[in-house]
């Protein structure tokens, strides 16, 4: 079940692997390139529009400070950096996540700490600004709740580079829509009686717009959209090109028991606008490992125990029946679970860069080795079979 990808171009190793491969590999070096970790490489590519190269494998970085130590988070960024060639990091203001107030900010601790040791020019930075939430207080220095205004964009940026140690970000995203959208982390879907005021996307975009000519931002993106919500952006970036930015990424939930919200509307806009997708949870909250579907798994500390409520989409659902098709899957492939998910988002045409995450170094190994694997053709059409069956089934 392990096919080789397609080398479009190679850079020799020497056995003084090191940091050489990171210090030394262009920027615009597009193509697949000889890393010691993977038998086949890594590949890069550009980000959507944007003149961002990055690695098809992003660490993403939200237990650090939470389920991992800094120092945890720092060794698993080096590990992936130096051993896979992973060029892109993931984090957010808001991290680690459940968001607390005596947390917040961890993770980008361990991100600055990483920083330390590299070529800045070298990593592809991404984080981003919350958007609306009245519960979230203690990230805005008066108080108040996060919500996307300019003045909260201007204050959240200047906060992530001042905890991050640098003096720019690659990649700055809206975590999520500060309008109503219905179907936000496992809500239930639109509602037109649910709409309220929010912040105009003009208001937004005008921001960002800001920090990009201070020379703050290089790129900006979004999370949690919908096909609204770009398409409209992008409209205005096309309109008035001077005033608003286009967005070059699209950070959504993605994975084999969550694709039908992307593939059916976000999909096709992104392709014809050139935002590049970023799944995250490519694993389903680790329902995708299979781990709990053991009945001996202990899951204590494991994240659908830290998010009560706000996980039960992947429990209390047919995502379990699911999983245990797509686990049926792995074993007649003769691979894990956890392979067969990622290799399966590794992959798919419409995916630029998978952010993955990990608890241990062991499972951040399984999960980087995984863009090994290439599933044929028997093994794709079992996964068709299943997603039939259960097409939405964290909905179900």
């Amino acid at each position: 079940m392990r096919v080789s990808s397609i080398v479009l171009s190679s850079i020799a190793l020497t056995p003084q692997w090191s940091n050489a491969f990171s210090m030394s590999m262009s920027s615009s070096s597009v193509g697949n390139h000889a890393v010691p970790g993977l038998e086949n490489g890594m590949d890069y590519i550009k980000l959507g529009s944007s003149d961002l190269v990055v690695s098809k494998v992003c660490m993403g970085t939200m237990t650090f400070g939470q389920q991992n130590t800094l120092e945890e988070g720092v060794e698993q960024l080096n590990t992936a950096f130096d051993d896979y060639g992973v060029n892109f990091v993931d984090t957010a203001e808001i991290y680690p996540v459940p968001t607390k107030a005596d947390t917040q900010g961890a993770t980008d601790k361990a991100v600055s700490q990483f920083l330390k040791g590299r070529n800045r020019e070298e990593v592809v930075l991404a984080t981003k600004v919350a958007g609306r939430s009245e519960f979230m207080t203690w990230l805005r220095k008066d108080g108040s709740g996060s919500e996307l205004t300019r003045k909260q964009i201007l204050e959240s940026v200047d906060s992530s580079l001042q905890r991050l140690g640098t003096d720019y970000i690659d990649l700055l995203q809206i975590h999520w829509p500060d309008r109503y959208t219905g179907g936000l982390f496992g809500q239930p879907d639109f509602s037109p009686s649910m709409v309220k005021e929010s912040v105009p996307f003009q208001e937004q975009l005008a921001a960002l717009n800001e920090v990009i000519k201070s020379g703050k931002v290089r790129h900006i993106g979004v999370s949690n959209e919908t096909p609204f919500g770009v398409c409209s952006m992008v409209e205005l970036a096309k309109k008035c090109p001077d005033d608003y930015p286009r967005i070059v990424s699209i950070q959504n939930s993605y994975s084999l028991a969550v694709r039908k919200d992307f593939e059916a509307g976000l999909a096709e806009a992104c392709h014809h606008h050139d935002v590049g997708l970023l799944p995250y949870s490519p694993l389903a909250g680790g329902t995708l490992s299979g781990k709990y579907s053991d009945k001996d798994f202990d899951s204590t500390g494991c994240r659908l125990e830290m998010f009560k409520g706000y996980m039960e989409r992947y429990l209390g659902s047919l995502n379990e029946e699911a999983v245990n098709s797509y686990v049926h899957i792995a074993r007649e492939a003769g691979i894990t679970p956890t392979e067969l998910a990622l290799s399966w988002c590794y992959h798919r045409e419409h995916v630029a860069s998978t952010i993955i995450g990990a608890t241990t170094q062991e499972q951040l190994h399984e999960n980087i080795k995984s863009y090994d694997i290439k599933l044929d053709d028997e093994t794709m059409t079992k996964i068709s079979k299943v997603y039939k069956k259960y097409t939405d089934p964290t909905k179900s």
